[in-house]
């Protein structure tokens, strides 16, 4: 990947013209940032790990999987969010002390071993994809931080055909894992908009969703089973698809992000790969009659496969990007539907039926066709505004029906008037892609012209969301995790007993506190650590 951006380099492009032409009626006049300092340029401290410590690692993984060159640290010195990307174009960076690059789970285990021992942090690194600082190099209150590269744990391990079950290593990335089983003809069906980098064991940790969500699920719900390898011991979880023997403790590591230890394996429900694919667009008065009808398919069950609602703001950026600035300046909301597998008729006349008594007026399939063959390069615009001087990021959450439009115009005000207090310029976009019968997703995309200090800005601004998310009865994420950027506000969310109950298992499996300083949990240590 880009070492100071989203994806192939080779893929990234200026922004659209239509899109240019639309930026100055949103946001102003807008200065293009200086150019953002080579790779070769980048100033990074000298590695804090002693020949010793590297001689350890290097017995564990191999010495030529013992990494401490500057471009290795640096591409691993966080993950892909604006803030990220910003701090990447700056000249003085923070970098892990090496990238550590194990090749099975007893290396793994090695790895936590030789750091436990020698008080050294260790942030498991899969495809550097968060998006709320779960991979900053943050030492916390240890002498060194290494990365630890997941890459080389990957491919299918087994595939059990008559049950429906997977075994993926936690380093096979999205395409890896959807090869592997097509060439046998299953599909895996979890597509993220970071799927093109993101791993399985990045899906697992951090409880991913996909778009095919109202299809296939939530990624934790694809899980069957998980391997972990923790500074105390391994773990082996999942021996039936339902038990009652005890809690689940498998549900324990869906969602930790490393704090406990490391994900090496993961166990997933699987489907043969679908024969046939149907889209639809819809276009609605509003957000509020394109809610009404989302609520009414996932409450009548069956449906699509996907199913995502973009109000007003964003249909209209929408449109201008494939050039339709006439219609973009128009309002109303949009509805792509993606139909695959059996019954498609069925599902997608069922679908129709609910969406058209909500007010919704069918556009034919050229809307959610585009939708689909654009889904994965969303990122790239986003480091092409950046380019262009425009602050552009995404935050997301997740409420009842009965509290969704409540909760989104909470949002919105709040994220508006932050950075109008900073004299920024905003516009402000909204979609929903994951239903659910008693509530939904909401998920944001802000551009503003942030004249200096964006970081700051930023900060002030998220902070304020974030409160306004918890107080208006959201969830502080419902698929970008936790990480540190969210850790403040987590005992808001699950109170201070369950802090303590997540607390109480890292000090059982993680009893030095090596494992990734200051994620989900925020402590004392970590924040000096950040400072």
């Amino acid at each position: 990947m880009r070492w100071n951006g989203w994806g192939d380099p080779a893929e990234a492009h200026d922004l659209p013209l239509a899109v240019r032409t639309l930026l100055p009626l949103l946001l102003g006049r807008i200065r293009r940032p200086d150019p953002a300092a080579p790779l070769d340029r980048i100033r990074i401290p000298e590695s804090a790990l002693t020949a010793d410590d590297l001689s350890a690692f290097g017995d564990a993984v191999g010495r030529e999987h013992a990494d401490v060159t500057a471009e290795a640290r640096i591409r691993h010195a966080g993950g892909r969010s604006t803030p990220d990307l910003l701090r990447r174009r700056e000249t003085d960076q923070q970098a892990p002390d090496a990238v550590i690059r194990p090749g099975s789970h007893d290396e793994v285990g090695a790895c936590l071993a030789v750091a436990a021992a020698r008080g050294i942090a260790t942030i498991p690194f899969g495809g550097g994809t968060s998006v709320v600082g779960a991979l900053d190099p943050e030492r916390g209150e240890h002498r060194a931080v290494v990365s630890l590269d997941l890459r080389r744990l990957s491919g299918l391990l087994q595939l059990d055909e008559v049950s429906g079950e997977a075994v993926l290593a936690a380093g096979t990335s999205g395409p890896e894992a959807e090869a592997l089983l097509s060439a046998r003809g299953w599909e895996l069906g979890h597509y993220p908009q970071s799927f093109r980098y993101a791993t399985i064991g990045g899906f697992a940790a951090a409880r991913s969703s996909g778009q095919n969500s109202a299809g296939h699920g939530r990624f934790d719900s694809m899980v069957t089973g998980i391997r972990v390898a923790t500074p105390t011991g391994d773990i082996d979880l999942g021996r039936a698809p339902g038990s009652a023997a005890g809690p689940d403790l498998l549900r324990v590591f869906l969602g930790s992000e490393g704090i406990f230890g490391v994900i090496t394996e993961v166990r997933v429900r699987v489907h043969p790969v679908p024969q046939d694919r149907v889209f639809e667009s819809w276009s609605f008065p509003d957000f509020a009659s394109g809610s009404a009808g989302l609520r009414a398919v996932a409450q009548g069950g069956g449906g699509p496969t996907v199913i995502r609602l973009s109000d007003e703001a964003e249909t209209a950026v929408s449109l201008a990007q494939v050039g339709r600035i006439g219609r973009a300046l128009a309002k109303g909301a949009s509805v792509v539907t993606v139909y695959e597998g059996p019954g498609i008729a069925e599902r997608r006349q069922r679908t129709a039926e609910l969406l058209s008594a909500a007010g919704g007026t069918s556009s034919g399939e050229t809307g959610a066709e585009e939708w689909l063959k654009g889904r994965f390069d969303g990122p790239y615009l986003r480091d092409s505004l950046l380019d262009a001087g425009v602050f552009c990021e995404t935050l997301e959450t997740a409420t009842t029906w009965a509290n969704l439009q409540t909760l989104r115009a909470a949002v919105q005000e709040a994220l508006r008037a932050g950075f109008a207090d900073a004299g920024a310029k905003s516009y402000v976009m909204c979609h929903v892609s994951h239903i659910y019968p008693t509530g939904a997703s909401l998920y944001f995309t802000v551009l503003a012209g942030i004249r200096s200090e964006p970081l700051t800005t930023w900060r002030a601004v998220k902070s304020r969301v974030n409160d306004v998310i918890i107080a208006t009865g959201g969830t502080i994420s419902h698929h970008h995790a936790v990480g540190r950027d969210h850790a403040p506000w987590l005992a808001q969310e699950i109170g201070d007993t369950g802090i303590r109950i997540l607390t109480a298992i890292k000090r059982e499996l993680d009893p030095h506190g090596i494992m990734n300083p200051g994620a989900v949990i925020e402590t004392a240590g970590a924040r000096a650590g950040r400072g």
